[in-house]
């Protein structure tokens, strides 16, 4: 295991970072991005986890996981896998996006039919779980736009994309089961 002892490097100083396979890029292109606002997705979900408890605050802690998966995922380019590198490459799987997929069926089960677009808000928990959604889906157009020009993961866009879902529907979860919902009303303040 790695031991990280010296928090700064110096080695940003001009504006460039390092890849996870060594490549040198300027702090600003679209993969340092797309992998930043994963990072910046999974501290939403650790503002999300003050307000949450038991099997939610495990799945986000789950989720938390995942997207340090996801962020070198993201950070290594190229799809091939390596296992003769020093560290080879980590990629999101399909079982990480079916788990999403497992626990937003299970929470649809038991949620108020949604009848009308939901605003962000309602409990601490839910406004928390929106804003994660948010950035989530930030992150997901993100990875969609450097997959244009660049090898990405399949898997890792199709997580994010789950994510934001599993977010709305957690949050509908911290709303009551969706019964303190905060609904849009369309043309309300006209």
């Amino acid at each position: 295991m790695v031991v990280l002892n010296k928090i700064y490097t110096r080695t940003g100083d001009t504006g460039e970072t390092a890849l996870g396979d060594g490549t040198r890029v300027a702090k600003h292109s679209p993969r340092v991005e797309a992998y930043g606002t994963v990072d910046e997705a999974n501290a939403t979900i650790g503002m999300a986890r003050l307000h949450a408890t038991g099997e939610t605050d495990a799945a986000l802690a789950r989720i938390q996981n995942d997207l340090f998966d996801l962020g070198a995922d993201l950070c290594r380019p190229g799809m091939e896998l390596d296992d003769q590198a020093e560290y080879p490459p980590l990629r999101v799987s399909g079982a990480q996006v079916a788990r999403l997929e497992s626990e937003i069926d299970a929470m649809t089960k038991v949620l108020e039919p949604l009848r009308s677009f939901v605003l962000p808000g309602g409990s601490p928990l839910a406004a928390h779980l929106h804003l994660a959604r948010t950035v989530s889906r930030r992150a997901e157009r993100l990875a969609t736009d450097l997959a244009t020009s660049e090898d990405v993961n399949p898997a890792a866009i199709r997580y994010l994309n789950r994510l934001s879902d599993w977010c709305f529907t957690a949050a509908r979860m911290a709303n009551d089961e969706g019964r303190a919902d905060v609904l849009w009303v369309p043309g309300a303040n006209r």
